[in-house]
């Protein structure tokens, strides 16, 4: 991934993490190991978990300590309804822009 396709994902990670959690619970090192499958090997886990702790911290996640097999417990982060409303306005503004891009792309028509 190059120093573009790089800062304007992290424009949108927060929206993409939010997204995956709409599908599953997850812990931090399941979102980074499905985003690098996915085709963003660049994404470092320490972003990840930074990220999982301001959605935390904003109320847009629900956490739930799970016993881990090696080590402490897991923070398993799914989904809240305020997230799911956040996540809902993420597509909207995702859209918007999506859409105007497509027309400057296609000579403003």
């Amino acid at each position: 991934m190059g120093k573009q396709a790089t800062e304007m994902l992290k424009g949108t990670l927060e929206g993409i993490i939010l997204a995956i959690l709409a599908s599953r619970s997850a812990y931090g090192y399941e979102i980074t190991a499905w985003l690098r499958q996915q085709g963003f090997s660049e994404i470092a886990e320490g972003t990840v978990y930074a990220l999982l702790v301001r959605v935390e911290q904003r109320g847009l996640v629900d956490v739930e300590k799970v016993p881990s097999e090696k080590g402490p417990p897991r923070k398993v982060y799914s989904l809240n309804t305020q997230g799911q409303e956040y996540l809902t306005e993420f597509w909207r503004t995702w859209s918007f822009l999506s859409e105007r891009l497509e027309q400057l792309r296609d000579g403003g028509r």
